[in-house]
């Protein structure tokens, strides 16, 4: 297994600098230049002396040498490596928050993120689960049928128009004004029970956990019942069944367990949503997540930050596939690392 691992773990290292390598690429040959859009601004200010397109001028040099932009693509591309591995940093915001570290900016949004990442897959998999299972016992059943209909019809909801819907129904100024427009916390907290503070909070995330998890568990409960379709019509299983075993048993023991390799499979791709988040519902719901700072980060073409969150996007798809790899080895004992 340790072996299996360092192998491609190996693989994993030269797959994200290939990844690191073709983002770094694209983001320099993208048309515009970041620099004229950052601190040319603040920085234009007159300063004894200087003419102000002077002092433009200076200030557009230094940040193009900080950027590497006045270097070719693959000597930048290699200074930036080199600075992330060997000292750990990942440099400073050029754009987004001017002249802040793109590590201390990441780790004030990522708590935010994994906080409704982490409840939306909760939720995704409390409802998917026991939904496909029993959709797949219970095969062609009217409300095998029912679900099927009202999954589909939930999955094919764009998810930035049903956070528009919520929030202009539900929230404040809407229709029902129940929930908080926006964020993810209220002010005036102090005088308030834990109680009460605990249930603002909770109607900060309503709403978006929501516009997260509904297209995950539509779906996921199509793919969990399609599974244990295939695996429910096996022979072992009617030899469970003949050999009087409980129902409860032959599902949870033998069908549930066998069928997870399908929803093993999708979990590749959970571990990057946990960090890269909603870029449509956190900007639709104004969170200060890791989904806004990518917004941010595009537009405004801040290079720093969007390597960073590059590097995070990838490792954790890389990260997530191997892991599922491994996970197929534990729940199911006939597939071996070799």
């Amino acid at each position: 297994m340790a072996l299996y691992i360092l192998k491609r773990f190996s693989g994993v290292l030269l797959t994200l600098f290939v990844i690191l390598l073709v983002s770094y690429s694209l983001v320099r040959m993208a048309p515009g230049d970041p620099t004229k859009s950052s601190m040319l601004g603040e920085n234009s200010a007159m300063t004894e002396g200087i003419s102000a397109d002077e002092s433009a001028l200076t200030v557009n040099r230094s940040l193009r040498e900080k950027l590497y932009l006045d270097k070719p693509i693959y000597i930048g591309f290699f200074f930036w490596l080199r600075s992330a591995i060997l000292h750990g940093d990942l440099g400073d915001s050029a754009t987004v928050d001017k002249g802040k570290p793109v590590t201390e900016l990441i780790l004030e949004r990522i708590p935010v993120t994994l906080s409704l990442n982490i409840f939306a897959i909760i939720i995704t998999y409390s409802i998917a689960l026991p939904v496909g299972i029993y959709s797949a016992v219970f095969q062609n059943s009217f409300l095998d049928k029912g679900s099927a209909l009202f999954f589909f019809i939930l999955y094919s909801i764009p998810g930035f128009w049903l956070a528009l819907v919520l929030q202009a129904l539900f929230c404040e100024g809407g229709k029902f004004p129940f929930f908080p427009i926006d964020g993810l916390s209220s002010s005036g907290v102090i005088g308030k029970s834990t109680w009460q503070i605990f249930a603002e909070s909770a109607k900060h995330y309503i709403l978006p956990v929501l516009c997260l998890s509904y297209a995950g568990f539509a779906g996921l409960s199509r793919y969990a019942r399609s599974s244990m379709l295939e695996i429910i019509r096996q022979d072992y299983i009617r030899t469970a069944r003949a050999k009087g075993l409980s129902e409860s048993v032959v599902i949870f023991k033998h069908l549930f367990r066998n069928g997870l390799i399908t929803l093993i499979t999708l979990f590749a791709g959970l571990l990057p949503g946990l960090i890269a988040g909603s870029i449509i519902i956190e900007y639709v719901f104004n969170i200060p997540g890791m989904g806004t700072l990518s917004m941010m980060a595009l537009t405004s073409r801040d290079i720093p930050v969007l390597m960073a969150l590059f590097a995070f996007g990838g490792g954790l798809t890389l990260l997530g596939i191997l892991l599922s790899d491994v996970f197929y080895v534990i729940a199911d004992p006939r597939i071996s690392f070799k």
